[in-house]
């Protein structure tokens, strides 16, 4: 089944609409009911709306090309110090991941020779 896409100003509408009807004391399911949408597109729709409410596209996804970007010097060297640490940060996580790779190659490797080692008791 081939869903509906919902132009950005309707999806504003609309949870404009869900947010009266929750103030009401509606339920998820009959707000998501009188929207005519269903619960998830509900949910991803107020997710959308909480992360960055100017990205919401025709297609209902956040695109990264449409986030804001920084004007001027000092937001490029703001985003370069931010990339940089999250850079420094993803270093870290598989320096870690690899060395925990090694160990546990070390130790398959031991018990496979220590197996290989053992003579049989029972011939």
């Amino acid at each position: 089944m081939v869903g509906k896409r919902h132009a950005s100003g309707e999806i504003a509408a609309k949870l404009a609409q869900a947010n009266e009807l929750a103030a009401k004391g509606k339920t998820q399911r009959e707000i998501s009911k009188a929207l005519g949408v269903s619960i998830m597109t509900y949910h991803r729709w107020k997710k959308m709306l909480s992360e960055d409410p100017e990205s919401v596209k025709d297609t209902g996804r956040v695109s990264p090309e449409l986030q804001p970007q920084p004007s001027g010097a000092t937001g490029s060297v703001e985003m370069i110090k931010r990339l940089e640490l999250e850079n420094s940060r993803l270093r870290r996580l598989v320096t870690d991941m690899l060395l925990d790779k090694l160990k546990l190659e070390d130790e398959l490797r031991a018990r496979q020779e220590a197996r290989f080692r053992q003579p049989d008791k029972g011939k």
